[in-house]
């Protein structure tokens, strides 16, 4: 590798006369630097490849040349003592950086990371702070994922603001001639460089001066000793651009440049953010180099190789070094040749699969009016804005509505990386890859829908790992509501893969060495330092949901504790029903749950003793609560009394018995609020204590004209919410009650009355209100469409209506595609039958 750079037929260092180093700036996760990137490797062969990383990593970079290590990718470093604080540097097939680590493997050369070294980079996030490079060509890969604590608990690694002053970071002093880091606006390359050449977008600008700089070049360094001239110039122009830290990461980097050179010699290739050149380039006494490096801040960091997802290097995630369009950048990274025609047909593709009618012929003429639009622009080739362009006109017929779905499934994407078994990883994330596979649960990027049949063992397991890894913290996994079944054996949970969640499953490994040790530790610890009774009620069903059995005794001896020490009425209601949906999930997993139903029973008589005394002299708000209360409690005394018939039928009995009691004591006590009150009556009448004649006298009284107006809503209210209003559609009486103590409030009154009458009536399906106007209208025993017997509830007639039942035939015939000429030839009609379809 000692050849003559003067040499024109020397076959390797030399040949492309290139600089020594070799420093090669580019945009991170950019398509056409990583083209340049690999070509300028072959050109000059160098004897090492120095690339923009953290050090650390270095003992990784073999496993690129794993066939199982598919990008995107990121390496992931986390504090060991506190694996919250961890940074990522991700990696997609189409980043310079990945590019230049793949050639060195393939070509046998050695690959180094020498950017700051990871553990100064994770002490530095400990000061609310990590060094950042400035926009799409010097940011930095690295990426800070946030802790379990929220957004502002952890800093982004691309904040660069430094508070706190230079003295922090080094003797900065040194850098700038002992003067302090004046505060500066942080600038962006690329935007400075676009604006310069008269281009308002920066990305339009980088696509048509390198994306869509065409291939056969003779100088493949040309484009980066431009590049160098250009971020020369800005430096000479802003200095650190605002980011001191960036001085400290360049000082590192030049030390490793130089011990690099001292043992290979010349033939040293660096690849970092185009922001970095001139600062490598620049001649810097070692010694004040090593300055600038002292005293910085350590903490031990373990490193290891992640999956990575196009939609977390989008800009949009928050990803500093981000991109605009991931998913483009690939295609135009992957495209062998004709890139417009390939990515115009593969839009097309994903718009049939979504049922949307798209042809060959849609494919050429959206290429013409690209090809066409950007002639009309100036650009050499199409970019993104004008395929996308071409797609809404000729593909989406000017909708954004398809457009969209294209954005978000082509241009950014959800690929998802993939990281062989031999990479490092904590015992918790092994067990879980295990899980994983046993489960047969892969994880994705794209988001979808997973329906469980617990009466399947296989499906068993997926819901006890999915519910272990969200009582850890790792939400890989939402639990929705099922569509189409209500049965306790169904589950139905949202999934999605997020890089983020093998921080959190890191996080959890402090737990336990398996999800389930680690779920167990969990469970106990969250019980003992619970604060309310319903917080240990809740944890108890997770656990029996989680199937954790060592830890369920030390959760129900927590919640035995706080349940006989609490007298609140409140709380007690509030914690029953998730103690009593844990009998019933443990009904249909096969958990033992005895010791669940003992204490269950014995909050409800607690429940049952203290209720209607808690009721009396609420304000609005509380009665309101206490109405929620009621209700959960009604629930959970049914789901209660289900569960204790089979071994215990008089505890059964009795519990249904005693409730009913209390009910009857809140539906006729005076001091007990409205909503509560009427509330207790629909529940008797609901489950059929409470005959139609005795409800409609007790409606009767509450909306007599002695009562207050606002304290009739609040019975209204409490009476008629919920239910979805059927009760007064099917209830003539009731609803006559109801229309006449509303048509007889006082005009004064009237408007104190409305807002709770809205609230309770919104709240019904538009057909439902839509009936109940329609029966109001036509008022009490008024028949419609012939005589009706006296007492029929009003809008209904006796008999189908013929007449209306036939203007449905045409309509009918149209909808089937029948001529009813033929129709009649071929077959008789049953006029009866059409009658019931019309009516």
């Amino acid at each position: 590798m000692s050849g003559d750079p003067t040499r024109a037929d020397d076959t390797t260092w030399g040949r492309a006369y290139a600089p020594a180093p070799l420093l090669l700036g580019v945009r991170h996760h950019g398509p056409g630097s990583a083209r340049a990137v690999r070509a300028a490797l072959d050109a000059a062969r160098p004897g090492v490849v120095l690339v923009e990383g953290p050090p650390e990593a270095d003992a990784l970079i073999p496993l690129a040349a794993d066939p199982d290590l598919r990008p995107p990718v990121a390496l992931l470093a986390h504090a060991v003592d506190e694996p919250g604080r961890s940074a990522f540097w991700p990696l997609a097939e189409f980043s310079p950086e990945w590019v230049a680590i793949r050639w060195a493997l393939d070509q046998g050369v050695p690959a180094r990371f020498i950017d700051l070294p990871a553990t100064h980079t994770l002490a530095w996030q400990g000061e609310e702070e990590s060094p950042s490079g400035p926009g799409p060509a010097g940011t930095p890969l690295v990426k800070e994922a946030e802790t379990r604590e929220g957004p502002e608990a952890s800093r982004s690694a691309e904040r660069t603001e430094d508070p706190k002053g230079p003295e922090e970071i080094g003797d900065v002093q040194d850098a700038e001639d002992a003067g302090e880091v004046e505060e500066q606006v942080r600038v962006d390359p690329l935007a400075v460089l676009a604006e310069a050449a008269g281009y308002d977008d920066p990305e339009r600008w980088w696509e048509d001066v390198v994306e869509h700089r065409g291939p056969g070049r003779r100088d493949p360094f040309a484009p980066f000793t431009a590049l160098e001239e250009a971020m020369t110039a800005l430096r000479e122009r802003y200095g650190a651009g605002g980011r001191p830290r960036d001085l400290v990461r360049e000082a590192h980097m030049r030390l490793q440049v130089r011990a690099a050179r001292r043992e290979f010699g010349e033939a040293v290739a660096v690849v970092c953010g185009a922001w970095h050149v001139p600062a490598l380039r620049e001649k810097a006494a070692v010694t004040a180099d090593r300055a600038l490096l002292r005293g910085l801040p350590k903490v031990k960091a373990d490193l290891t190789w992640v999956p990575w997802t196009h939609r977390r290097l989008a800009r949009s995630s928050g990803y500093g070094a981000g991109i605009d369009s991931p998913g483009w950048y690939g295609h135009l990274f992957r495209a062998p040749d004709r890139p417009v025609e390939r990515w115009l047909t593969k839009v097309a593709g994903l718009l049939r699969e979504e049922d949307r009618v798209v042809s060959s012929a849609h494919v050429i003429e959206a290429v013409r009016l690209a090809e066409t639009l950007a002639a009309m622009r100036g650009r050499p080739l199409p970019g993104l804005s004008e395929t996308t362009d071409a797609v809404r006109a000729v593909m989406c017929e000017g909708s954004d509505v398809p457009l969209a779905l294209v954005h978000d499934r082509l241009v950014v994407g959800d690929v998802l990386g993939e990281v062989p078994e031999a990479a490092p990883a904590v015992p918790l994330q092994r067990d879980l890859v295990r899980e994983q596979r046993r489960l047969r649960l892969k994880p994705e990027a794209l988001e979808r829908e997973l329906g469980l049949d617990l009466r399947k063992e296989t499906d068993t397991g997926r819901s006890r790992l999915l519910h272990r890894l969200r009582l850890l913290g790792v939400g890989w996994g939402e639990p929705v509501r099922s569509r189409g079944s209500t049965g306790t054996f169904r589950e139905t949970w949202r999934l999605r893969w997020e890089p983020e969640l093998s921080v959190r499953v890191a996080e959890a490994g402090v737990w336990g060495t398996t999800v389930l040790a680690a779920a167990t530790a969990r469970a106990e610890s969250d019980a003992t330092a619970a604060d309310a009774l319903a917080e240990v009620t809740a944890l108890a069903e997770r656990c029996l949901l989680a199937a954790l059995p060592d830890a369920l005794p030390v959760v129900m001896r927590v919640l035995a504790d706080r349940a006989a020490l609490d007298t609140d009425v409140g709380h007690l209601a509030q914690a029953l029903p998730a103690l009593v949906r844990s009998l019933r999930y443990g009904d249909v997993r096969g958990t033992d749950t005895g010791a669940l139903a003992g204490v269950a029973a014995g909050l409800a008589e607690r429940v049952f003793v203290g209720l209607a005394p808690a009721c009396a002299a609420l304000d609005a708000d509380a009665a309101e609560e206490m109405r929620g209360h009621v209700d959960a409690v009604h629930t959970a005394v049914g789901l209660l009394t289900e569960t204790l018939s089979g071994a215990a039928p008089t505890a059964h009995t009795d519990l249904r018995v005693r409730w009913r009691s209390v009910l009857r004591t809140l539906a006729l006590r005076d001091t007990v609020p409205g909503v509560v009150r009427g509330r207790a009556v629909r529940l008797l009448l609901d489950d059929g204590e409470l005959g139609p004649e005795e409800a409609g006298r007790l409606m009767g009284l509450v909306l007599s004209p002695g009562t207050p107006p606002a304290d009739a809503a609040a019975w209204i209210e409490g009476f008629a919410g919920g239910g979805g209003g059927m009760l007064l559609v099917h209830d003539e009486r009731l609803l006559s009650l109801v229309d006449a103590w509303l048509t007889g409030v006082p005009a004064e009154a009237f408007t104190d009355v409305l807002p709770l009458l809205r609230r309770t009536f919104s709240a019904y399906e538009p057909g439902v209100r839509r009936t109940l106007g329609e029966l109001v209208r036509r008022g009490p025993g008024e028949p419609t469409g012939g005589a009706a017997p006296a007492g029929r509830t009003p809008g209904f007639a006796a008999d189908p209506d013929t007449g209306r039942a036939d203007a449905v035939l045409p309509v009918l015939w149209l909808l089937l595609g029948l001529d009813p000429e033929q129709q009649a030839r071929r077959e008789t009609v049953d006029a009866d039958d059409y009658a019931e379809v019309g009516t």
